[in-house]
């Protein structure tokens, strides 16, 4: 995996020091629709990445396969408009908000999260036996699975890349 530069960012430093990075200098970026709450990718940010994002209005992310930067959409047409980003209490992900052109999946799919598809799980439910087999807060990603047969439905893939 190649890792980006050392060189220095023009990241403000005060936000810098709020980040954990993994050892190749990377912090994961939830990117979520701000108007449905869908999740719809999960990208690497370092600190230039970051500081392109907060700064250009557009979503760019460190490529770890290409190692080189990337704007979400320059070449699909499916550009991720920045409206938040919000980091976590350990520094160690960040939340992007985003108004989502057209596909988020570089294999066409709505979200990664549909073109990857719902695993089996058990379901659990709460001791005191309130909620409901969705938590409260944590959106669907708009993958639904079929109640008798198991098949994952509305994940279809389709052509065009996401990116």
């Amino acid at each position: 995996m190649s890792t980006p530069s050392s060189s220095p960012s023009a990241l403000d430093p005060t936000i810098a020091h709020r980040l954990k990075r993994d050892e190749h200098g990377l912090v994961a970026a939830i990117v979520q629709q701000h108007d449905s709450g869908d999740v719809l990718m999960l990208g690497w940010m370092d600190d230039e990445a970051l500081h392109r994002t907060l700064t250009s209005g557009r979503v760019t992310f460190w490529s770890r396969s290409r190692g080189e930067y990337w704007r979400k959409g320059d070449t699909s047409g499916h550009a991720q408009y920045v409206r938040a980003v919000a980091v976590d209490c350990d520094g160690d992900a960040l939340l992007v908000r985003v108004d989502q052109v057209g596909a988020a999946c570089h294999t066409g799919a709505r979200t990664c999260f549909d073109a990857g598809g719902v695993l089996p799980a058990v379901v659990g439910d709460r001791p005191d036996g309130a909620g409901s087999s969705e938590p409260s807060g944590v959106p669907s990603t708009g993958v639904t699975t079929g109640a008798t047969t198991g098949a994952t439905t509305g994940a279809g893939v389709a052509g065009g890349a996401g990116r």
